[in-house]
């Protein structure tokens, strides 16, 4: 069983930002994943994140058990 996304924006929602560490967002967009994600890394979400404080843009891999994968 996976995730819904209302619980994948929660989780991307959670991580700090990369760059200041700091958990305030001005956008968060989550879609399904590209099938060469779910295929190579078995991400099901992808979360793009622009941060609040330094307007850092950053992307999120989230498994069907809600792990984050990757962050770029």
């Amino acid at each position: 069983m996976s995730i819904s996304m209302a619980r994948a924006e929660l989780i991307a929602r959670a991580h700090a930002c990369q760059g200041c560490r700091e958990y305030s967002y001005r956008k968060v967009a989550i879609k399904p994943s590209a099938s060469s994600l779910r295929d190579a890394l078995g991400v099901i979400w992808t979360a793009t994140l622009t941060c609040g404080v330094c307007g850092l843009q950053q992307e999120l891999g989230i498994d069907p058990e809600g792990d984050v994968v990757y962050v770029g």
